[in-house]
């Protein structure tokens, strides 16, 4: 027989009051289970309920004991015959006549402990998202199993804060979250909510507004311009052990490190990330790079922004797939031997209400100080990189994509905005820091602290800095003074080098310098050579379309450019499409014009980086000492009225015996070098392993000839051979072992131009007699 319900003590009426206009940031004070010296009391909130009982686990036995209603949704009871807290579930009966059998959320415990809150408040919780945001969690019971999710949020200002969603039909009142003391954070867990279902947080502000917030922690979200974030749990079973062991024994910046730059959405449209596991992969793989480097994925509901307004640090786009399937393309990546590099944006970010601005009713996550909190160039809010909290909440971002995802590096944007106070503002528009500079100590201190701690728990890892000042030590440990950046893009270099470009042939002897001026600073830094996604929009033109002449000038200067850009010091980087020649400017809105394979120029031009990529790989000269002087050695920089320039690239090794080497000519010029005679390091013979005038779809190749050297000082070499570069070419030649083989590490697995070997000259042995041009052998 079930008894009657206790009258029990009264209930703080105040308590309630708050409750009901959603002002009560202590619910559990109220709500669910509590010991006191009258017995046990059981409080719940069921509105429109007839009748509410409490079902318990007892030592004799299940009981069930009815609660009385109090007022407007109200019930509770207390009773003497319970001394201790039991598991207990509501039973509640509505218009219907059915009785419904429900979980309390009130009934349990915090799910942060003690140390996570401290480490939170401290901006040291490194694994911020195992315990910030949504959780889907299982507790066993003496009344059976208990599913359902957590909820935890910042939000130190809120006067109160409800979780709505799929699973209180987006009720403002009914699930009010409890404040975890002084520490700004607050938390529920929630019976019955599932994988699958949408939330927000309805977060009343200091100002008494409440206002609809998407979770910062949001690991999932709907689709953009919807808002709600979405309870989600990986089920993903990974398949990239051999590539995650090699990963943490093997060092990316002293190897091979070319990277081909990806927009997801716009590479070929509609194939989201479990469509880009298969043909991206393929692709990727077949032209040898090393390296894929995405555009943000992290969800952004404005597409021309590219992602570099994000609103969702902790999720992948939603628009082109679900988390899980996002880990099956960079499975499929690392299967394929390929790494995976992240674009993240902690300079900024957006100014959407719903989001993380003004999230708990002033500036929290931005910094308050209009001159310190927003970004004049971008129009967008910046992070309040001295508050410990949001400093944890970037750092642990980094690690979250590098652990959860397996993701190889991140590279950082916009670091010198950052970096520096005075960054695109006028006088008396920036504060400067404690000692009347312009440095901003804080952001330096965050990025010091993301480099060091990502390098730490994550071996073989690499971030990488688009820096564009000469902010010194960039690439310097943390414990030397500087940054800690694994690279820093070499913004130099690419200004330089695409002015370059951009001249007629004829005068551009006179811009010769922005050809060379790159290797007197080359060493200084750990420097990836980007041709990115920034080139080749907003009306700057594709990367074909920068120099002068005919088309077939035009792509035979590409050619090139490409050669320079893969041999000299430092990483080659480049933005999709410009692999086969994309006539048109990039736009995020369509695919690339892929039909311009079909045309045998472009062809070419695609498998030219095939085979840069191959040769690249294939000797470690072009690398392994990328940023040391001695792997680098000028033959001739000054050649600019025929806008030519040659050099070696050394490997580790005796440059007279064993070091790996390769001789490079680049001729930008618009005449052709008969007899071009470069020195060489040592004797013997010397084989052409790139000719990109070969290229051309009806053009002879000097690719494997094989060159005789004669002791014949040039160049400050004691050996010299003499080569043929025609006119917009770059040409190659390594040195041939006794066993006729070249420092490539096979050179018959080298394509030529037809895409196999089928361009490539025989090896013959040319007399280096200068009256004797090479170019005839070809």
């Amino acid at each position: 027989m079930t008894p009657p319900p206790a009258a029990g003590p009264t209930l703080d009426d105040g308590a309630i009051t708050a409750f009901l206009q959603g002002r009560n940031g202590q619910p559990h004070d109220l709500l669910g289970h509590h010991q006191g010296p009258g017995g046990l009391t059981i409080t719940a909130f069921r509105p429109l309920a007839s009748k509410v009982s409490a079902r318990l686990d007892t030592a004799d036995g299940i009981r069930t004991v009815e609660l009385r209603h109090v007022r407007d949704g109200i019930f509770t009871m207390t009773s003497p015959d319970f001394d201790h807290t039991h598991d207990y579930r509501l039973l509640v009966e509505y218009a219907d006549g059915v009785e419904h059998e429900q979980d309390d959320p009130y009934r349990f415990a915090p799910t942060l402990g003690e140390i996570d809150m401290h480490l939170i408040n401290e901006g040291r919780h490194e694994q911020l998202w195992t315990v910030l945001g949504s959780h889907v969690r299982r507790y066993p019971g003496p009344l059976g199993e208990v599913r359902g999710a957590s909820f935890a949020l910042w939000a130190p200002r809120a006067k109160a804060v409800h979780v709505i969603g799929d699973f209180n039909g987006w009720d403002r009142i009914s699930h009010p979250m409890r404040a975890l003391g002084t520490t700004g954070l607050w938390e529920l867990f929630l019976p019955g909510a599932a994988e699958g279902m949408n939330y927000q947080f309805a977060v009343r502000g200091s100002d008494d507004i409440v206002r609809l917030k998407s979770d910062p922690m949001a690991r999932m979200t709907e689709v953009a311009p919807k808002q709600a974030a979405i309870v989600t749990e990986s089920h993903y079973e990974w398949n990239d052990s051999d590539w995650m062991q090699q990963r943490s024994t093997s060092n990316v910046h002293t190897g091979p490190m070319s990277t081909y730059e990806v927009h997801i959405g716009s590479w070929r449209q509609g194939l989201g990330y479990a469509g880009l596991a298969e043909h991206l992969v393929n692709y990727v793989a077949d032209l040898g790079f090393t390296h894929v480097e995405f555009l943000p994925v992290m969800e952004h509901p404005y597409v021309p922004s590219w992602g570099y307004h994000v609103t969702g640090y902790y999720a992948p786009s939603a628009r082109w797939g679900t988390p899980d399937e996002f880990r099956y393309l960079v499975d499929r990546l690392h299967q394929a031997g390929i790494g995976v590099i992240l674009d993240w944006v902690p300079g900024h970010f957006a100014t959407d209400e719903w989001a993380l601005a003004r999230f708990d009713g002033e500036p929290l996550y931005e910094h308050p100080d209009r001159r310190l909190g927003w970004h004049p160039e971008w129009g967008s809010n910046i992070f309040d990189y001295g508050r410990p909290e949001v400093r944890n909440f970037l750092v642990a971002n980094s690690l979250y994509w590098l652990e959860e995802f397996h993701a190889d590096g991140v590279r950082v944007d916009g670091v010198a905005s950052m970096l520096y106070l005075d960054y695109a503002r006028q006088p008396g528009e920036w504060v400067p820091n404690k000692d009347g500079g312009r440095e901003n100590y804080q952001a330096v201190e965050l990025l010091k602290e993301t480099n060091a701690t990502a390098y730490k728990r994550v071996p073989g890892i690499v971030t990488v800095a688009e820096e564009s000042t000469s902010w010194p030590g960039v690439t310097k440990p943390t414990d030397q003074g500087g940054l800690g950046f694994g690279f820093k893009w070499n913004m130099g270099w690419m200004n330089d080098s695409l002015k370059y470009l951009g001249q007629d042939p004829i005068y551009r002897q006179h811009h010769h310098g922005a050809l060379t001026f790159s290797l007197m600073y080359a060493f200084d830094e750990n420097f990836v050579l980007p041709i990115s996604h920034d080139e080749v929009v907003h009306g700057k033109g594709s990367l074909l379309r920068k120099s002068r002449g005919s088309r077939e000038d035009q792509i035979a200067t590409l050619r090139v450019f490409l050669a320079y850009l893969w041999c000299h010091p430092g990483k080659p980087l480049l933005f999709m499409g410009c692999e086969f020649g994309q006539e048109a400017e990039w736009s995020e809105g369509r695919s690339l014009d892929w039909w311009l394979l079909d045309q045998p120029l472009h062809f070419r031009v695609h498998n030219l980086v095939k085979d840069l990529n191959a040769i690249y790989r294939g000797n470690e000269a072009l690398w392994a000492l990328d940023n040391d002087r001695a792997g680098f050695e000028w033959l001739e920089a000054d050649d600019a009225a025929h806008n030519t320039v040659s050099w070696l690239r050394f490997g580790r090794g005796d440059r007279a015996v064993d070091a790996p080497v390769v001789a490079c000519v680049m001729n930008f010029g618009g005449e052709t070098r008969q007899s071009y005679r470069i020195g060489v390091p040592r004797g013997g013979r010397w084989t052409v392993v790139l000719d990109t005038a070969g290229y051309h779809p009806d053009a002879p190749s000097s690719t494997g000839v094989v060159l005789e050297a004669r002791e014949e000082s040039w160049h400050r070499q004691p050996y010299s051979v003499d080569i043929t570069v025609p006119r917009f070419s770059s040409v190659w030649v390594v040195p041939v072992d006794e066993h006729g083989v070249s420092a490539i590490d096979s050179a018959a697995d080298v394509s030529g131009p037809e895409g196999a070997t089928g361009s490539s000259a025989p090896d013959t042995v040319v007399d280096t007699d200068p009256t004797h041009p090479t170019g005839a052998s070809s």
